[in-house]
């Protein structure tokens, strides 16, 4: 399993139990995207570790899930999920396989020219991970060695995330009949595959339930944390459980060569377990904010804005990585920068505010099929100051 950060999330921000936007979960999916894209350009392998970005936007997507199916027919619900999610997708692929043939990569690539075009269909619906150009090299002085695998690559989430979507009317069934063996059921799965009880000779079936053994019981703990079962727990028991559970993961993960190259994001049954009892506690303090704390008031715009676009953030960012790497080599050319600020030219951290900036020109061009998956008028850069303009009355406006 590669993990890259839905992020972000691909689901909207979730509602407050109240009604209205809840602002802590706003907060989560904000930290875990910017998580992701620091990763990304990083590769720092305790990142993971000190937030579990994947799991806790499964969660957030998971609760929302929940709260949907309880308030509308599951198929309706399953389709607005699947069309909110698809036509980013489809952006992206128009765009990324189009820049992939014109590099020469063609169905050749794969052996068999039929299955080639048969997985291609997997970048219109991804039920499995689509092919991409793996041996394609960068674009000189435009974009880095490893482009398209970049590109490719994190769609192992959607494609996670499309099939809990599927399987959620089920899963809240299950549910609702047996609350904790089914939250725990993909820990259980996690650990068959990881210990040789369960083999799958398929990489494609292996690696998807490898995913759901990995990050099914976030999803699961969102559906339970909407249904109300946390609430039910003793209040001492997950600030009692969720340590020892991550204190197990991370001697686990200690002992099965956990380093920078090789962290969570290789080893799924340690990351179950960590995620898991990240995502409990999390939720557990879970304080559904309608308004924000005075503290973080001045992050409202930012996080509205990271919410709105989790997805084109999340599709896009390690694009921008690649583009901003490739105009980084460019600069060992500069003469006197090589001699007198190679640290400069060594160092992620000069390159940092560039992937945001690229980011943040993605979400201009892009982050209107957002929209449109949603059924919004398209704006170009949706931070909710505009939408809290309107609703101020013409009498309360300054003039």
């Amino acid at each position: 399993m590669t993990v890259t950060q839905p992020a972000g999330g691909v689901a909207a921000p979730a509602p407050a139990p109240g009604g209205g936007r809840d602002r802590y979960f706003d907060l989560l999916r904000a930290i875990a995207l910017f998580r992701v894209v620091l990763y990304h350009l990083m590769g720092w392998a305790w990142l993971p570790v000190a937030f579990p970005s994947m799991g806790v936007m499964f969660a957030l997507a998971g609760n929302l899930m929940a709260r949907s199916l309880g308030k509308r027919p599951a198929l309706e619900v399953v389709r607005g999920r699947m069309r909110r999610l698809l036509p980013p997708l489809w952006l992206l692929g128009a765009v990324g396989v189009s820049g992939m043939l014109l590099a020469g990569w063609g169905p050749d690539d794969e052996g068999h020219p039929g299955w080639w075009w048969l997985h291609l269909t997997f970048w219109i619906l991804p039920l499995s991970d689509p092919p991409y150009g793996e041996s394609l090299p960068g674009v000189h002085g435009l974009l880095a060695d490893g482009w398209a695998v970049d590109l490719a690559v994190p769609l192992w989430y959607l494609r996670a995330y499309l099939w809990f979507v599927l399987l959620s009317p089920l899963l809240l069934r299950a549910l609702r009949a047996a609350p904790w063996p089914t939250v725990l059921s993909p820990l259980a799965l996690s650990a068959a595959l990881e210990f040789g009880v369960l083999s799958v000779s398929s990489w494609r079936l292996d690696s998807t339930l490898s995913d759901f053994g990995a990050f099914g019981a976030c999803w699961l703990l969102g559906m339970a944390h909407q249904e109300g079962v946390l609430r039910r727990l003793p209040r001492y028991v997950v600030p009692s459980l969720a340590p020892a559970v991550a204190g197990f993961a991370l001697w686990y993960a200690l002992g099965h060569g956990f380093r920078a190259g090789h962290d969570l994001d290789d080893m799924p049954f340690a990351q179950s377990l960590w995620s898991f009892a990240a995502v409990l506690l999390l939720l557990h303090l879970s304080p559904s904010w309608t308004d924000w704390p005075r503290p973080l008031r001045r992050w409202d715009r930012l996080v509205t804005l990271l919410n709105s676009r989790a997805v084109t953030i999340y599709l896009w960012h390690n694009v921008c990585i690649d583009a901003v790497e490739g105009l980084w080599d460019r600069l060992w050319g500069v003469p006197g920068l090589e001699e007198h600020a190679s640290w400069l030219l060594l160092s992620p951290w000069p390159q940092l505010p560039a992937v945001w900036a690229l980011t943040a020109l993605c979400v201009v061009c892009c982050g209107w099929a957002e929209d449109l998956a949603a059924r919004r008028r398209p704006r170009l850069w949706p931070d909710g100051s505009r939408s809290l303009a309107q609703n101020l009355s013409p009498g309360r406006r300054r003039r």
